[in-house]
């Protein structure tokens, strides 16, 4: 894949789209005062803005949604620099094109002139595909716009990180939607303005709420609908004629991005906040996504021990049964068994003390290493054994009155630690009582916490 060359510099026709591209193309920013929804960044005091006016453009990552207008920032900081803009999309590229830029951007050095590598998706690109980048932005042979959805601190290496200024690019808000909206309908030369298309007010708000912040799929929504419609003057969209185009709305989501790992957290949030409100929405949102529902179901397993633990132990028990209902059913059908969960689990008392317990627990073993069992404890398979005192003083618990035998379990030192203890929400209150009577039958010690001071709440 050759790199697209756009000149940077010199009239407003260079590097014009052509008649017959994609309407999102033809309308595409040229100047960043007709950028929209991003004026945090393109404002004459906020960065970009500095940078466009100033002309000084370092390596920069952008990082935002899809249509949210990464490409055209790039193209106008790279305008007002009066670099050379070479643009490809790590998708296709390799090692190959990064050689071809770096020619190209020495050959322009010659005429002191700076060279823009635009990648798109950088994230595509693997580590050895970006660390060929890393000396040429290092020397700034190349200025680097990379161009993202997905956090940058997972996807980039961070030596070229550290080499570039990282810009968060928002969502498009309705109101900069509805101005992309009007250049469209009212531009004669790059929009739709010789067609004479018109919306119906209800047309026009489905069609902004079917782009979810992102330009490129309202522009490609409303041209689809145009072109359904005919190719005579005067066409007026009704609702029905945006759905036709719009189908349906995909929501944003990467099952191995960060919007991947933001929705999985306020799922499991909610839960420990007792909101089955948030529960049942944001499992249906990643279901709806395209999510693995048997990962949805390992989750909500995950809470059922680590937030609800034995504050209700049948927490566990529905929420093992939902992921079989899922397997079995499959989707659409199983769904509502992952919803039902989630709801139970929201509504459950909470505990972590047993997920405390367990981290405890393997604090001590990291501290004191491999402790040995306690003599009363072991099984005497052998005379030798028996010889040795394996078993000696073991006490049959069953026999004991109350089936108590007060006996401690753990390795000689850390009879008097305690790992797990119960708080006193749901079921767990009854096993506090329960460990309370255990306790009466056991030798006093000195009770001695679990290594990290104690259990959660």
């Amino acid at each position: 894949m050759s790199l697209d060359l756009f000149p940077g510099q010199g009239g407003e026709g260079e590097g014009a789209p052509r008649a017959d591209a994609p309407l999102a193309e033809r309308l595409r920013p040229r100047r960043v005062e007709e950028v929209v929804g991003q004026e945090h960044l393109t404002a004459p005091d906020a960065l970009l803005g500095r940078l466009v006016a100033g002309g000084d453009l370092p390596s920069l990552i952008l990082w935002g949604p899809p249509g949210s207008g990464k490409t055209t920032l790039a193209r106008v900081l790279a305008r007002g620099s009066g670099a050379r803009f070479l643009a490809t999309s790590a998708v296709a590229a390799g090692v190959r094109e990064v050689r071809e830029a770096v020619r190209t951007a020495q050959a322009e050095r010659k005429g002191n002139r700076r060279t823009v590598l635009f990648l798109d998706e950088i994230h595509r690109f693997n580590r050895a595909q970006q660390d060929a980048l890393l000396p040429h932005v290092e020397t700034g042979l190349l200025v680097l716009i990379g161009a993202t959805t997905e956090n940058p601190s997972f996807e980039v290496n961070s030596a070229l990180l550290s080499r570039c200024r990282v810009v968060t690019l928002r969502p498009l808000p309705e109101a900069a939607l509805r101005t992309l909206l009007r250049r469209a309908l009212d531009d004669r030369e790059r929009g739709l303005g010789e067609r004479e298309v018109s919306l119906d007010p209800e047309a026009e708000n489905l069609l902004l709420w079917g782009a979810d912040g992102d330009a490129r799929r309202l522009l490609g929504t409303l041209e689809l609908a145009v072109n359904l419609a005919g190719a005579q003057k005067g066409i007026h969209l009704d609702p029905e004629s945006i759905r036709q185009a719009l189908q349906r709305r995909a929501p944003r989501y990467d099952r191995t991005g960060e919007e991947h790992f933001n929705l999985i957290s306020a799922l499991q949030k909610s839960v420990r906040a007792s909101d089955p409100q948030g529960a049942v929405y944001w499992t249906v949102r990643m279901l709806d996504a395209g999510e693995d529902p048997l990962y949805v179901a390992r989750r909500l397993l995950r809470m059922a021990v680590e937030d609800v633990g034995l504050a209700d132990p049948r927490a566990l028990e529905h929420t093992v049964a939902a992921q079989q209902a899922v397997h079995f059913l499959g989707l659409p059908e199983g769904a509502a068994a992952l919803v039902q969960a989630a709801v139970y689990l929201a509504l459950a008392p909470k505990s972590n003390r047993v997920d405390t317990a367990e981290r405890q627990a393997r604090a001590e073993i990291e501290r004191s290493g491999s402790l040995p069992v306690p003599l009363a404890f072991r099984n005497a398979v052998t005379g030798l054994m028996r010889t040795l005192g394996y078993g000696e003083g073991y006490r049959y618990d069953h026999d004991e009155p109350g089936a108590l035998s007060g006996q401690s379990g753990l390795p000689p030192g850390l009879d008097a630690s305690t790992f797990y203890e119960p708080s006193p929400r749901g079921y767990e209150a009854e096993l506090r009582r329960r460990m309370e009577e255990i306790a009466r039958h056991r030798p006093p010690t000195k009770k001695k916490p679990g290594p990290s001071g104690g259990p959660g709440s």
